[in-house]
């Protein structure tokens, strides 16, 4: 497996996935969104950085992933290896690190990581409005119970 924890020297690969990434979960949005970079959203910053990260390295580093206690608080992939197994690989990882049921938040219409999320057993628990940098957008949370 090529899942490793985050290092300090893998900083500007995941500003780089972030940037490259982050407004396709809103692709499916009536409106279009300004990308706010990682670095400068102090919000979704400061929550990634107090989880464990983890990210994918196969001599680059071309996804991550991170939990934060029972929580999945982000989860990229690079946009030009999409479709090779490395997003479920990394979800995977992620998982085997929760003890118990565990929760993410995902935009309401991005029905392909919905789709993703309900093979691995979520569902949606609730639904809320929230915003993106300054524009307002509908999230889920979704929620895996585990007995």
């Amino acid at each position: 497996m090529n899942i490793r924890a985050y290092c300090e020297n893998d900083y500007p690969s995941l500003l780089t996935i972030y940037a490259n990434s982050k407004l396709d979960e809103l692709r499916f949005e009536s409106k279009s969104f300004k990308l706010l970079q990682l670095e400068q959203d102090k919000k979704r910053l400061s929550a990634l950085l107090e989880s464990d990260i983890y990210v994918y390295d196969d001599g680059q580093v071309r996804g991550y992933g991170a939990i934060y206690n029972n929580e999945i608080r982000a989860l990229f992939v690079c946009p030009s290896v999409r479709g090779n197994g490395i997003g479920k690989a990394l979800l995977e990882f992620l998982l085997s690190k929760v003890n118990g049921s565990t929760k993410l938040y995902v935009a309401k219409t991005n029905t392909p990581a919905r789709a993703l999320y309900r093979k691995y057993g979520f569902t949606v628990s609730s639904e809320f409005l929230t915003d993106y940098n300054g524009e307002p957008v509908y999230a889920c949370e979704m929620v895996r119970i585990t007995h």
